[in-house]
């Protein structure tokens, strides 16, 4: 039986692939270890692509201020007029265009306590009179301005204060503030977003920068994977941040995702992180060891090539000699 055309590849990267059976060990590992929390993924297959999504961590590692976008708060509220509704003698419809009534209503307008003329007489107003004197009176048009509009913005109830904000998420509780619209958030402060495994790493910058509202460019950012051991890898513009959190195994005690400034952070090799943790005498420890053996070799490849010279030396005589003998 062929099994190679049962094998299914995922890519993780440009020109990486993983097998899907393999990847699928991951994932179990990953939700096993997330078990009964949001963190869990899920995976499905579409058109035959095998896709996983679910909630990615990412810290904030960011050493300059960042800029967050004016509040929502200019999308003002206007709630829909309703059609039976009158304003200064026009009708409003559904869509807020004003509709002429064909006919007025009677009015009858009394006062709240009822006072009697000199005469005696009751201070009601005739209903008829009143018709007239409508209909005589030039009708303006009301128009609602942006003044009245925003007065009152100020009146909002909770609820409406709530749902201005529902598309719009914090930084640790930050939102935008003429004052301190300008900030750096805490160093290793955890986030997240939702993505899926076919969104690239400049996808993923996007869509956490459009979260936040921040104006600074997905551009100044780039993802770092960065392990307790002090290695920092920074992600590819073609790999894939949930492929390689998964890969990377759960446990953000080893390793986590950041958000860093691209010309901030140098990336780290585990060869040059192995060495990071230690003190200074250490390490100066090390420097002479390996100077050490670096003269070793230094001195074993002058005797080598000494030897190959003198050798060279001997043969060239060997050579100049034997016509002068002959």
């Amino acid at each position: 039986m062929d099994y190679s055309s049962e094998i299914y590849l995922v890519p993780c990267g440009k020109e990486k692939y993983i097998s899907k059976n393999e990847l699928l060990l991951h994932l179990k590992t990953y939700n096993l270890y997330y078990e009964g929390q949001n963190l869990q993924l899920r995976h499905r297959e579409e058109d035959g692509e095998f896709i996983v999504e679910g909630l990615l961590n990412i810290s904030w590692g960011l050493r300059r201020p960042i800029r967050l976008q004016m509040q929502d708060d200019n999308q003002r509220i206007r709630p829909p007029p309703s059609s039976s509704s009158w304003h200064s003698g026009c009708n409003l419809g559904a869509h807020g265009s004003v509709i002429k009534p064909s006919t007025l209503p009677d009015i009858q307008v009394t006062d709240a306590e009822p006072s009697l003329d000199e005469d005696g007489t009751d201070g009601a107003v005739d209903a008829k009179d009143l018709k007239a004197e409508q209909e005589d009176a030039p009708q303006l048009m009301r128009t609602r301005s942006d003044v009245g509009v925003r007065r009152r913005g100020n009146l909002r109830t909770p609820s409406e204060q709530r749902r201005l904000k529902r598309h719009r998420f914090s930084i640790n509780g930050h939102f935008y503030n003429h004052k301190t619209s300008v900030f750096t958030p805490a160093y290793g402060s955890i986030t997240n977003v939702r993505i899926n495994s076919t969104m690239t790493t400049p996808q993923v910058l996007k869509l956490l920068l459009n979260k936040f509202k921040i104006e600074n460019s997905p551009e100044e950012f780039a993802l770092y994977i960065v392990h307790t051991s002090g290695e920092k890898q920074k992600l590819k513009a073609t790999d894939y941040p949930l492929i390689a959190r998964i890969l990377q195994g759960p446990c953000e005690q080893i390793s986590k995702v950041f958000l860093m400034e691209k010309d901030q952070v140098e990336e780290v090799t585990y060869d040059v992180a192995q060495y990071i943790k230690f003190e200074m005498p250490v390490l100066k420890s090390f420097i002479q060891k390996l100077k050490e053996e670096e003269d070793r070799e230094v001195k074993k490849l002058r005797r080598k090539y000494s030897v190959l010279r003198l050798m060279i030396e001997q043969r060239l005589e060997e050579i100049s000699e034997g016509p002068a003998t002959m």
